[in-house]
């Protein structure tokens, strides 16, 4: 069976992948509801955010599993690299779920936010650009070998 050939890390970013994407249909169901009781036949921006975030970070979070399957580095390397980028995917998906229930904004950003979510914004780029570059890296790795 292909699960006895993978490690548990690749197993748990598949399982993690999995339990986003079915995060991503339940906050379908709420953005549905939102587009029938409102009189415009939409749902909150953030609502729909939160929606379509879920569903692009499921298989983001399924191409992960793929780069620490083929990853040259050691587990440490590749979990490190996969609990960073989960944690912002996370953070990020509950931040637009806040927004969309609180309804308080269309536009978290604006006007220009305070120095604690400059701070978060500059830890998620470094943190998801950063992580995704070495488990690459540790895919070229691999293969050059």
């Amino acid at each position: 069976m292909l699960i006895d050939q993978l490690d548990n890390l690749t197993i748990a970013t598949v399982t993690a992948a999995g339990i986003i994407l079915a995060w991503a249909m339940a906050l379908g169901v709420w953005k549905y509801r939102q587009i029938l009781a409102s009189p415009d036949g939409r749902a909150h921006i953030y609502v729909d955010i939160a929606h379509r975030a879920a569903l692009m970070y499921s298989f983001a979070t399924l191409v992960l599993a793929a780069l620490v399957a083929l990853s040259a580095w050691p587990a440490w390397v590749n979990a490190a690299c996969v609990i960073v980028e989960l944690i912002f995917f996370v953070g990020a998906i509950m931040s637009y779920l806040v927004h969309g229930a609180l309804k308080d904004t269309t536009n978290q950003l604006h006007p220009r936010p305070g120095v604690l979510v400059h701070g978060f914004m500059a830890a998620l780029i470094v943190g998801e650009i950063g992580g995704v570059a070495i488990l690459v890296a540790g895919v070229v790795a691999n293969w050059v070998a």
